[in-house]
């Protein structure tokens, strides 16, 4: 399966909200009028785009009605589909890998996002790209969490290191980057522990195990990667913007892109933080991840069912 047939698959529930509200508004030979625009507003806060960004595309596209640059409801897609994708100009969405040495990537988010999951598939991704990978299981405070890992560690053929539950994540996170450096992996993945903005205290815990990072590997952590639930929509959104405030991020990992009906939250993810979207989940197997591309995200999002 292609790459625009697996986004059109997982953005299947997105899309069906979106085609039917668009069912309304779009027909064939039917002038734009008011009545269009506000039906389209209605339309893109259903599927999440969330309301600054709502009003940012739809004050374009009333716009342009005004300027005589679309006059019939369906040019009103394509019309979208260009200045969605114009969101993107060339952002990074690639993985910095180290010049030396391994690459070590944090992956962070709250407990519930899919993020020890996600770790597992960015495991099964690089090992595709013909990486060698290790984990570190530093999410020690999640009961289950470090067992997870080590499941999955099986599953997709990788080595894990880990130490019992409660122990120190720092702890962990040394021992993992001295792992990283004697069997001389490609990339280490360390999976960190769900946290939110207001647990002072593992937030610390993430600044610990960034600086342990930092003086085991030089130039590590070179990606830190916030995973986020698209099926929470907006709320994923909120988040994104207060992990920004706390923890320097240089991407976004979108889970559960398959099970959401809104898909739109990435368009506004995008415009209102400027963190690139580095990757999205799309099903439920180690192999159900895909770098993100913004053409073909935007397509997917507004072909036919």
């Amino acid at each position: 399966m292609g790459l625009f047939d697996r986004f059109k698959q997982g953005l299947t529930r997105t899309r069906e909200k979106i085609a039917a509200s668009f069912r309304s508004i779009v027909r064939i030979g039917r002038k734009i009028d008011q009545e269009s625009i506000d039906r389209l507003e209605t339309a893109m806060l259903s599927a999440d785009f969330g309301p600054a960004t709502t009003k940012k595309l739809i004050d374009l596209v009333s716009g342009a009605w005004k300027k005589g640059e679309i006059v019939e409801e369906q040019q009103v897609t394509d019309y979208l589909r260009t200045h969605i994708t114009d969101l993107w100009p060339e952002a990074d969405r690639q993985i910095h890998y180290a010049e030396s040495g391994p690459t070590v990537v944090l992956v962070t988010g709250i407990n519930g996002s899919g993020k020890t999951t996600s770790v597992a598939k960015l495991g099964q991704y690089f090992t595709n790209q013909k990486k060698k990978v290790l984990l570190g299981a530093c999410d020690t405070f999640r009961a289950a969490a470090v067992e997870q890992l080590t499941v999955w560690s099986k599953r997709i053929g990788v080595d894990v290191v880990k130490h019992a539950q409660g122990a120190d994540p720092g702890a962990v996170a040394y021992d993992a980057c001295e792992a990283a450096l004697a069997r001389k992996v490609d990339v280490l993945l360390i999976d960190t522990a769900g946290r939110l903005h207001t647990q002072d205290h593992l937030m610390r815990e993430l600044g610990k195990i960034q600086k342990v990072v930092e003086r085991k590997i030089p130039g590590a952590p070179h990606e830190v990667l916030l995973v986020l639930d698209a099926t929470i929509g907006q709320n994923a959104l909120n988040q994104a913007k207060q992990f920004a405030e706390h923890v320097s991020l240089t991407g976004i990992f979108l889970a559960k892109l398959d099970g959401s009906a809104k898909g739109g939250v990435v368009v506004g993810i995008r415009d209102q933080l400027n963190v690139p979207m580095k990757f999205v989940g799309l099903g439920e197997t180690p192999t159900d991840i895909e770098p993100f591309d913004p053409a073909v995200f935007v397509q997917a999002l507004f072909a036919e069912p």
